[in-house]
């Protein structure tokens, strides 16, 4: 398949130039879902830009028969984070110039229904779409958000014009706002295995990713990429619930952490492109070779609460001087990392041992083992918490 291949800018800068976001977009012989794929948010997090890479690759080589329905890939959709540098370091996790996170901005739907209660109210559209099929709620559901979503645009024009980060989530959202499934590849700031994050409702689809462990979230504010595209989903489900209309929609959101930040680790890239392909082999989006994998059939994602994720703080400055490795099962009152910690009252340097409480997880790990008191040292989760 030959791609359209579109470039899109996305700002003008002090210098002239402008920076701008590309599109891969492969069209199938049948219609079908549209599936979104998007890498490099936070500037630092680079693997998912090789695993799209590699994804396009894919396509490229397939037939337009082997493709029901429609992928549209941005690898690298943050030119913003992708160019930030401190000396070796690449930063951008946050807009220097706000301080915000690249991925608490964006745009939710279901708030700005509960704002505009008298036009866009999702318990209204319930009540009366209640009788519709799936495929119609989703139709004029979509209609509805994306009606609300367009008026944004009538702001770019006037004098007192849009901050850069709105300007920027408008872009990334006009594209996927259609979408059925979403994919937002991230890694971790730090030393961390592949994980995913999934949706309430949404954990059969989790195992066809083939990752062994998962955080299942049922608490979220919207901000986040795959949060603003599926909340509104997940509100309208349930106030369908409330009138005794069950339903699930085919529709997903999915943020799969690729490995280590600033690394292209050949493993977390190879475990992170497999899973895309099984899971749109299983969707039924792409037909190849041996895919879904036999052990698809047998493959279940350990999903635990986001709760249980609990992060570690340094409790005196020091060096890390012996840290568990990513993925290690840490049993309870078992040393999890030693840090030697340094004064200036004429003591010798001391040596604090931190066991966790609970058996655990070890998910990321900082990779920076120069730390301040109150600094981040890993993350466990802790599987033995009721």
């Amino acid at each position: 398949m030959i791609p359209d291949i579109q470039t899109r800018p996305i700002a003008h800068l002090a210098s002239g130039d402008t920076l701008g976001i590309q599109l891969y977009r492969f069209v199938g012989d049948r219609p079908g879902k549209k599936v979104y794929l998007q890498s490099n948010l936070h500037g630092s997090e680079v693997s998912g830009n090789v695993v799209l890479q590699q994804l396009i690759a894919l396509l490229c080589d397939l037939d337009s028969s082997q493709l029901q329905g429609e992928i549209w890939i941005i690898p690298n959709c943050n030119p913003f984070s992708a160019n930030q540098r401190s000396h070796h370091f690449s930063s951008g996790r946050y807009n220097p110039y706000t301080g915000h996170d690249w991925n608490r901005i964006f745009w939710d739907y279901e708030k700005h229904a509960a704002a505009q209660p008298q036009t866009c109210s999702i318990a209204t559209f319930a009540k009366q779409h209640r009788d519709d099929s799936p495929e119609q709620l989703i139709q004029s559901f979509r209609q509805q958000i994306r009606r609300a979503f367009d008026a944004i645009a009538d702001t770019f024009q006037t004098p007192h014009g849009l901050p850069l980060e709105q300007r920027y989530r408008y872009h990334l959202q006009d594209l996927c706002l259609d979408a059925d499934y979403i994919i937002d590849c991230h890694s971790s700031s730090n030393l961390a295995i592949n994980y995913l994050y999934c949706f309430h409702d949404r954990q059969p689809s989790a195992d066809a990713f083939l990752l062994q462990y998962g955080l299942l979230m049922h608490d979220y504010d919207g901000n986040a990429f795959d949060e603003a595209f599926c909340k509104p989903w997940l509100a309208l489900e349930r106030e369908l619930a409330k009138l005794d209309r069950a339903i699930i929609f085919d529709i997903e959101a999915w943020t799969i952490e690729i490995g280590s930040g600033m690394d292209a680790d050949p493993d977390a890239i190879y475990r992170g492109l497999r899973g895309i392909k099984n899971y749109l082999a299983t969707k039924g989006i792409l037909d190849i070779p041996k895919f879904p994998l036999v052990q698809s059939l047998s493959h279940r994602t350990q999903l635990f609460e986001r709760s249980q994720l609990v992060n570690y703080y340094a409790p005196r400055g020091g060096t890390l001087s012996q840290r568990p490795l990513i993925g290690t099962i840490v049993p309870a009152g078992q040393q999890l990392y030693q840090l030697v910690s340094f004064n200036r009252n004429g003591n010798i340097p001391e040596t604090i041992e931190v066991c966790t409480p609970q058996r655990g997880i070890v998910f990321d790990v900082a990779r920076n083992c120069s730390l301040n008191e109150g600094e981040y040292v890993l993350g466990v989760v802790e599987c033995d918490r009721t």
